[in-house]
């Protein structure tokens, strides 16, 4: 008997795919090689979204579109019933563990009357069951979890499941199939979305960094991590809990237990102590560098580098030998 496929749900952005797709399929696709399995990618929205042509290279067996004219936006009624009306066909699913994510896999999960793990950061396959391994405590310590029901329901962890390309996988020959939105009651509507004035990368997808603390004393002195990034390029700028709190920065920026989890290749952090909520949310970065006067402060624990120092002289210093450096270029 063949093994049941891997259902990975891909997100999208203004009508196009999110780069978190991509280790969304990674994921399913670690899987579905482990149970000798195909994959399959549902993408959801008013019409296919952009960048399915892609789909083979990355992971994908069979792309399932969802369209109906509420799913211009996330639609959590919506797009989890359809995701139930198919989920029993499948081995296991996978989402990422964004905001959207974490709102839509318990919702499924609670459909299908199956359990669910969140933030996963490995999957394997073990007598037949699937094993999610997750961080606990704060990422003190690490958990696996055998998921005995199917489907298997897990939520990977952003920038974790490293997008990989099949070679010889020809994007043309993707199927596309058309996936029926069965009748749903609506209790969530999104009316709208709210962006930034100013258009920031988000701190989950950016490839380097920059997190402040309380350390920087006042809300107007971001300007020097905002120049830093600028200088580095391709950056965010992120914010402990505490200055979150205190309305220095949006929610959006926070890094942490009760913010964002995020893995960069790079994370820079300045003026932050290093409290076990924040640790949790940054400590998978691959480089981590601390920027702290106080050179008893926790976040010297896990970092890769440290300077014991004045924020307000380090940074900018730091941002003029970089700067130095890319016009010599």
């Amino acid at each position: 008997m063949p093994a049941k496929p891997v259902l990975a749900v891909l997100e999208t952005r203004d009508g196009v795919l999110r780069k978190v797709s991509h280790e969304v399929l990674a994921a399913a696709r670690r899987l579905a090689a482990a149970s000798e399995g195909s994959v399959d990618a549902l993408v959801c929205g008013v019409t296919v979204p952009g960048g399915v042509d892609d789909l083979a290279s990355l992971g994908a067996d069979r792309v399932l579109a969802v369209t109906h004219p509420d799913f211009g936006r996330y639609h959590p009624d919506g797009i989890a019933s359809t995701i139930a009306s198919i989920g029993a066909g499948y081995g296991a699913i996978v989402f990422a563990a964004t905001a959207t994510g974490k709102d839509l896999a318990p919702r499924v999960a609670a459909k299908l009357g199956v359990g669910l793990v969140a933030d996963v950061v490995g999957l394997a396959i073990e007598g037949g069951a699937v094993v999610a391994t997750r961080p606990v405590y704060a990422g003190k310590a690490i958990q696996k979890v055998k998921l005995r029901a199917t489907p298997a329901i897990v939520s990977v962890r952003p920038n974790t499941f490293e997008a990989a390309r099949r070679p010889g996988c020809q994007a043309d020959r993707i199927a596309v199939e058309a996936v029926p939105v069965p009748a749903f009651e609506t209790r969530v509507r999104v009316t709208g979305i709210k962006a930034p004035e100013k258009a920031l990368l988000d701190v989950t997808e950016a490839p380097i960094v920059v997190s402040g603390g309380r350390g920087l004393k006042d809300p107007t002195n971001f300007h020097l991590l905002e120049e830093l990034a600028e200088a580095l390029g391709n950056t965010a700028v992120g914010a402990s809990r505490a200055v979150v709190d205190a309305g220095w920065r949006e929610h959006g920026a926070q890094v942490g237990q009760t913010g964002k989890t995020v893995s960069p290749g790079l994370y820079i952090a300045v003026g932050i102590s290093g409290a076990i909520q924040h640790l949790a949310g940054m400590r998978t970065a691959k480089t981590i560098v601390a920027i702290n006067r106080d050179k008893d402060a926790p976040i010297f624990k896990i970092a890769d580098y440290g300077i014991v120092g004045d924020l307000f002289e380090v940074v900018p210093r730091l941002t003029e030998e970089i700067r130095k450096l890319k016009s010599e270029k």
